[in-house]
C-alpha cells in the first residue's frame, strides 16, 4: 500500500471555487467539500486573515477539513475582506450584520436551507446572530474557543483590558511591527520554521493590514451577552484547557447562558481548532452532530523508518550556550525537511535534537540519510541515523509500531556520522549498487532477538 505525504494535495482534490451575491452586491467565496447526509457551513477557523485557498499549503488544517466532510456537506467561506471574497467597502463601516449576510448568501447559493454552523472564535459573534435572528436557518450551533465578548466588565472579568486590546491592535496590524502572534496562538508550533513561514505568507495573501485591522477593530466593542439567552439550536461549546489566548472562563460562560448547552473542556494549548489534537475535537463534534464518533481502524504500511540526531548534543549546549544551540537545532531541522521533501519522504516530527521521518522506497531514505550527515557537517555538527523497514501505523500525522522502534534502537547504536542499518533494509535495495559493511548482531533495547546491523558505506 502506498501513501502520499501528508502535504501532498492532488489537483483534483482541491474544492471549484464558488461565489455567493449579496443584496448589497457583494461576491462571497465559498468552496463545498464532501457529500454526507449534513451540511455544515465553518465560519473562521484559520484566523482573522486566513483564507480558504491557503487549506491546502497546510496539512493540519487540511486533514481538519478532511474529517468534517468525512461525515457532512462541508461548506466553508471567505468573509467579505478576506482571500478570494470582494474587498471591505471604503465608504462604510464593517458590521456584524454584514457578516450574517454573507453567510445568508452563501447558505442560499449551496442550496443549505438548514445548516449545523460550526464557528472560532473571529465567526463565534456572526454565528451567535444568526443562530438568534434566523433561527430556522441553523439545526445546531458549535463555538470553538468563542466568547460573548472580547474587552473586561466589572461583571465580565476574564475579558481583556482596553489598553490590551488597543496596544494589540496598535502593533499587530502594522507591517514590520508584528509581535508574535503563531506563539500566541499555536505554541505547538512556536520552534516551526516552516509552519511560521506558511502562517506569515497566508496571512499576508489573506487580507491587507489594513482589512485585517478592520476586522479586528470590529470585535472590540461587541456584546453578546444579551442575544444568548435567544439562542434555541443545540449547541456545543468545545475550549481548550491552557489557551491562554482565549481563556476558558469565556466557554464556560457561554454554555452556562446559551439554553441547554452543552460544554466540552480538552486538553491543549492551542488556539487554532486544527493543531494540536485535533481529532479528539473533531470526535467531539462528530458525536454532537451524528449521534456516534469514528473510531478509526489504523492505516497499516510497509514504510523505511529514519531516526536521526546530533551528536554530542550536551557537550555542544555546554560549549555554545544555549541561544547558539537552539540556533544550531533550527538551522538542522531546516536542512533535514530540505533533504526529506528532496527524497519525496514524510518528515513525521522532531524529536528534540533530531528527527523522524519515513520513506516508501529503502534506497531513497538511505539516500537521504547520508545526504543530511553530508549537509549538517556544513554547521559544524555530526548526526547519527538509523533505519529499518517494516509495517507501521500511521494514527494521523504519526507512526507507530514495532518498525518504529526498531529503528530507534539501531539510530542509538549508530556512531558519530554513520547511516546504520537492518538487515531488512540491505536485502530491499540488493542490486542498488550502495555498499554495506557488517556491524555484527547486537540487541536492540526492549526488542526481542538479536538484530543483524550493517553501515552504509560511502
Amino acid at each position: 500500500m502506498n501513501q502520499l505525504p501528508t502535504d501532498w494535495v492532488a489537483v483534483s482534490d482541491v474544492p471549484d471555487t464558488r461565489y455567493a451575491r449579496t443584496i448589497d452586491g457583494a461576491h462571497i467565496a465559498y468552496q463545498v467539500t464532501g457529500d454526507g447526509p449534513l451540511d455544515v457551513i465553518e465560519l473562521s477557523s484559520g484566523g482573522l486573515s486566513l483564507s480558504i485557498d491557503a487549506t491546502r499549503d497546510q496539512p493540519d488544517w487540511a486533514r481538519f477539513v478532511e474529517r468534517l466532510a468525512s461525515f457532512s456537506r462541508l461548506i466553508r467561506l471567505d468573509p467579505r475582506g478576506v482571500g478570494l471574497s470582494d474587498p471591505l467597502p471604503t465608504d462604510s463601516g464593517l458590521t456584524l450584520e454584514s457578516r450574517v449576510a454573507d453567510v445568508l448568501a452563501v447558505l442560499d447559493e449551496a442550496g443549505a436551507d438548514q445548516a449545523c454552523v460550526l464557528t472560532a472564535t473571529p465567526g463565534g459573534y456572526a454565528a451567535m446572530l444568526l443562530a438568534a435572528t434566523h433561527p430556522g436557518r441553523v439545526r445546531a450551533l458549535i463555538l470553538i474557543h468563542a466568547l460573548a465578548r472580547v474587552l473586561w466588565a466589572p461583571d465580565y472579568p476574564w475579558g481583556a483590558p482596553t489598553e490590551t486590546f488597543d496596544a494589540i491592535l496598535d502593533r499587530h496590524f502594522e507591517p514590520g511591527r508584528a509581535g508574535d502572534d503563531v506563539a500566541r496562538v499555536a505554541p505547538s508550533k512556536a520552534s516551526d520554521t516552516a509552519f511560521r513561514d506558511w502562517w506569515d505568507k497566508a496571512g499576508r495573501r489573506g487580507a491587507s493590514p489594513a482589512s485585517a485591522r478592520m476586522q479586528f477593530l470590529m470585535l472590540r466593542d461587541l456584546d453578546m451577552r444579551s442575544v444568548l439567552p435567544l439562542i434555541a439550536a443545540p449547541t456545543l461549546v468545545l475550549q481548550r484547557s491552557d489557551n491562554r489566548f482565549v481563556v476558558a472562563d469565556h466557554g464556560r460562560y457561554l454554555a452556562e447562558h446559551i439554553p441547554h448547552a452543552r460544554y466540552v473542556e480538552l486538553p491543549g494549548a492551542d488556539h487554532i481548532p486544527w493543531l494540536g489534537d485535533l481529532d479528539a475535537l473533531v470526535d467531539e463534534i462528530e458525536e454532537f452532530l451524528t449521534g456516534s464518533r469514528r473510531v478509526p481502524e489504523p492505516d497499516r504500511l510497509l514504510a523505511t523508518v529514519l531516526f536521526t540526531d546530533i551528536v554530542g548534543s550536551t557537550e555542544l549546549v555546554a560549549r555554545e550556550g544555549d541561544r547558539r544551540w537552539r540556533n544550531l537545532v533550527d538551522a538542522h531541522h531546516r536542512v533535514a525537511r530540505e533533504q526529506i521533501e528532496r527524497h519525496r519522504g514524510r518528515l513525521i516530527k522532531t524529536t528534540g535534537d533530531g528527527i523522524l521521518a519515513t520513506f516508501d522506497g529503502p534506497g531513497r531514505a538511505i539516500s537521504c540519510a547520508t545526504a543530511l550527515r553530508h549537509a549538517v557537517r556544513g554547521l559544524g555538527i555530526e548526526i547519527r541515523a538509523g533505519l529499518h523497514t517494516g509495517e507501521v501505523e500511521v494514527m494521523g500525522t504519526d507512526v507507530a509500531g514495532i518498525a518504529v522502534h526498531i529503528a530507534a534502537r539501531v539510530s542509538a547504536l549508530a556512531g558519530p556520522g554513520e547511516v546504520l542499518v537492518s538487515r531488512t533494509v540491505t536485502e530491499l535495495v540488493a542490486g542498488s549498487g550502495i555498499e554495506f559493511e557488517d556491524r555484527g548482531e547486537p540487541e536492540l533495547k526492549g526488542v526481542p532477538g538479536t538484530w543483524r546491523l550493517f553501515s552504509v558505506i560511502g
